[in-house]
């Protein structure tokens, strides 16, 4: 083979690569459109973070949240979701055989708990003795943060809790007098905000309680460990762009969930105000994650004792300095 046509061969490979599309795809997050989880995901995807990475995200895959993003998550072209870490372990339980690779959302700080604006009787926690306490389903995140806030307040027994389903059913509920008081969760409340009395946010009373986690199917980890990277680093420059940019990011925020740009500002000044990280760039709060543990045993979703993190945690996938132990 002479010089000219080995550099022609080259050049052909490199103008092919060049050429060489990125993946398209969706990606699954738990609530996306209706929970604050996804925003960094939309980020990442208007500002083409995931193609510097070589994966061309086209949209997002959501749900009402439990196995059913798992099982959504697991039937994707890539089985990677950010889910919630109840149903992460629910799964892993079951004998689902995947990977815990990042964190996600660090806090509680996008609940809030109403009641109605003529409704004068509650304005503490304390408050809710002999009352009707509304949350969505049995053991859910709210389940559990209820139980934990009652446990911990001293009122476990003497509250009424109700399962109502959604958040639009909570609400239907609080303004009929079927609970006198619900949660509802950003950006929701930044749309509702003028029609009830806030009595407190979550995050008050427990700073630190992991709600969602970034997994994979293990055996596709084990071959595509690029891809994982490269939807890690996607995400924590979402948040980062978040955190050093909100103006800019309400609008794409906005646009993506379908709310006003006034209501999308409102949302992330609430969750970037309030105590503690709400989005993590990726790293683990074992703190948070232990007291999600914590909430699973007190509502019977997992038998009581440790749990082995380390069996299905791997940082391995993460930036170094986002690890917590040395790899």
């Amino acid at each position: 083979m002479n010089t000219r046509t080995t550099i022609g061969l080259m050049i052909a490979a490199v103008f092919a690569a060049v050429a060489m599309p990125a993946l398209a795809l969706d990606l699954t997050v738990t609530h996306f459109g209706t929970g604050m989880y996804g925003v960094p995901f939309a980020i990442a995807k208007e500002k083409g973070y995931f193609k510097e990475g070589g994966l061309d995200v086209t949209g997002f895959i959501t749900s009402a949240g439990g196995g059913t993003t798992i099982r959504n998550a697991m039937a994707s072209e890539i089985p990677y979701g950010e889910v919630a870490l109840p149903a992460a372990i629910a799964a892993i339980k079951q004998g689902l055989d995947i990977t815990i690779v990042h964190g996600g959302v660090n806090s509680v700080a996008d609940q809030v708990w109403i009641t109605r604006k003529d409704d004068e009787r509650i304005k503490t926690v304390q408050d809710l003795k002999g009352k009707k306490l509304g949350y969505s389903s049995p053991k859910s995140v709210t389940d559990m943060v209820t139980t934990m806030m009652l446990n911990d307040n001293g009122l476990t027994n003497q509250v009424e809790r109700r399962s109502v389903g959604s958040i639009g059913a909570g609400i239907t509920a609080l303004r009929e007098g079927g609970v006198d008081m619900i949660y509802v969760t950003e950006p929701v409340w930044s749309k509702e905000k003028d029609n009830f009395r806030p009595v407190f946010n979550s995050a008050d009373w427990a700073p630190h309680i992991t709600q969602t986690v970034g997994i994979v199917k293990t055996d596709y980890l084990k071959k595509n460990p690029d891809k994982i990277k490269a939807i890690i680093a996607a995400r924590r420059k979402g948040v980062e762009f978040i955190r050093q940019h909100p103006d800019e990011t309400a609008p794409i925020f906005a646009r993506e969930y379908k709310i006003s740009v006034e209501q999308a500002k409102t949302a992330l000044d609430h969750v970037l105000s309030v105590k503690g990280e709400y989005w993590s760039t990726g790293g683990f709060d074992r703190e948070g994650m232990d007291a999600m543990l914590k909430g699973l045993h007190l509502v019977n979703a997992i038998e009581p004792g440790p749990f082995d993190w380390s069996k299905v945690v791997d940082e391995s996938y993460l930036p170094p300095d986002l690890r917590t132990k040395a790899h």
